[in-house]
């Protein structure tokens, strides 16, 4: 209180000690090696892999490398259908509802997500609960009843969900299903997400056990934790999903689909009336999507690291950003496209990433008249990666990566699909500080190098809307293969 008034000591500068003080002493940060993910494979085969965080809270759940790129051998849509069926009634628990009373116990919620080419079923609770939530989630996998009435529930809850996807005003995930079909035309992540209506009645009990005997198997299988002891979740592990036998019975299923992704390129289109997609005082305008795509690479390979600084360095969004204005201005398509053409409603650039395989796009949306500006526009884009990449927007790209992947591996939810994912893959996991290090290394000639092996791959386009005025593949394909990207002189004289 002596010093608070300034009068004490009016000479002494803020940046040194005061007089008579005791010296202060700082908290360090923990050594980094406790936070190192550690793994430990069962005597079945399953991983069990863990990340140490303070809190209170962990998150613990079960990945299984499962989704709908397995679906080759089988009616698609089963993937979804196990999305849907998840955390429903088990050997040991009677309905959902007594599965969320379970976990309302311990402060915990549930969930399941299905994907391409994994699905994850998680749970985060009070660490102290973790024999419960670990026991639940053993019963979940493998042990799910299946019911008459909870199959009935889940095509009543996909075939609304599918009416809502077409009818809903944002396209992108209409979209991205679209592309994935045309780069990956009938095989591995190019299959559907979504359980087409004609599937819904054909999918059941038997066909679901047929599946599961194949791919939930232990050694497809990642049990992941954030924010609990290693020693104990490894103890959990064993004492749940050790030695259990699935509801399916341990007979060999069919053999598991090993297909590696097979780029083909090609065109979706879907012609569609979008002018009444939100009906209101203030709706929005008829708009004709585009989504043109070509082939990255695998997140396993040295060049996914360049891909995503290139997709970072592409960003884009949509004419409003609903984060505020200034977010991602600097980036290449609100700079070359959005801020130019301001007909444009929207030019984002997506990266997907897969096992054996990539794809990096862009989605470009504007009024069907412009269609055919809006595709020159943006396959000149696409020539213009290879071209000169300044050091100043490489570093902003690099930075906005390496602060985007700090920023959300903040989340507990984050860093367990981040640990699972990784394990599930690769059987260890690359630390952040590893991968910020592996992005700062990237140079110009990197981004140059990866753009270069995409151009010589045929594209994979994706069109939703009115689609009078969209140019033919074959233009589209001439067009990326030219010096600037411009649709062929003739078409763009008589179109």
């Amino acid at each position: 209180r002596s010093y608070s008034g300034g009068g004490a000591y009016p000479s002494v500068s803020l940046t040194c000690p005061l007089p008579g003080v005791p010296k202060a002493v700082f908290a360090t940060a923990e050594s980094r090696e406790r936070f190192e993910t550690r793994v430990t494979v069962l005597e079945n085969g399953l991983r069990v892999a863990s990340q140490d965080k303070f809190g209170q809270f962990c998150t613990v759940g079960i990945l299984v490398n499962s989704g709908s790129r397995h679906e080759a051998k089988y009616l698609s849509g089963i993937s979804h259908f196990l999305e849907k069926l998840a955390f429903s009634s088990t050997a040991q628990f009677g309905s959902k509802d007594e599965i969320l009373l379970t976990l309302e116990k311990h402060g915990g919620i549930c969930d399941c997500q299905a994907s391409r080419d994994t699905i994850m079923y998680a749970v985060s609770a009070d660490a102290r609960g973790l024999d419960t939530v670990v026991n639940l989630l053993a019963d979940v996998t493998l042990q799910p009843r299946l019911s008459d009435e909870e199959m009935e529930m889940t095509r009543m809850a996909i075939r609304f969900e599918l009416e809502d996807l077409n009818m809903r005003p944002d396209p992108e995930p209409l979209l991205t299903e679209m592309i994935h079909a045309a780069a990956f035309r009938d095989n591995t992540v190019g299959l559907n997400r979504f359980c087409p209506v004609e599937n819904t009645d054909r999918i059941d009990r038997d066909v679901l056990h047929s599946y599961l005997s194949s791919y939930y198997t232990p050694d497809r299988m990642v049990l992941a934790g954030v924010g609990i002891e290693h020693e104990h979740l490894v103890e959990c592990a064993r004492k749940y999903l050790l030695g259990v036998e699935p509801v399916w019975g341990t007979g060999r299923g069919r053999a598991v689909d090993r297909s590696v992704a097979q780029y083909t390129g090609g065109i979706v289109k879907v012609e569609k009336d979008m002018s009444d997609v939100s009906l209101g005082p203030t709706p929005i305008p008829e708009l004709t999507h585009i989504m043109i795509g070509l082939e990255s690479c695998s997140f396993l390979e040295d060049d996914f690291i360049p891909f995503a600084v290139l997709n970072m360095m592409m960003g884009g969004g949509g004419s409003f950003s609903a984060g505020g204005p200034g977010k991602g201005m600097f980036t290449r398509l609100y700079l070359n496209v959005l801020n130019r053409h301001h007909w444009m409603y929207n030019a984002t650039s997506y990266h997907h990433s897969y096992e054996d395989t990539g794809l990096l796009c862009i989605h470009a949306s504007a009024d069907p008249k412009q269609v055919r500006e809006m595709v020159e526009i943006i396959t000149r884009e696409f020539i213009l990666m290879a071209g000169a990449v300044g050091e100043v927007e490489l570093e902003r790209a690099k930075t906005q990566l390496k602060s985007m992947l700090m920023m959300n591996l903040e989340s507990r939810p984050v860093i367990f699909e981040d640990v699972g994912r990784q394990v599930l893959a690769t059987n260890t996991r690359k630390l952040p500080h590893e991968l910020c290090a592996l992005i700062s290394q990237v140079k110009p000639t990197d981004i140059k190098r990866v753009v270069t092996k995409m151009l010589h791959k045929k594209p994979a386009v994706a069109a939703l809307g009115d689609l009078r005025d969209l140019p033919s593949y074959e233009h589209i394909q001439a067009a990326l293969s030219s010096k600037d990207g411009r649709l062929p002189r003739l078409y763009r004289l008589f179109r």
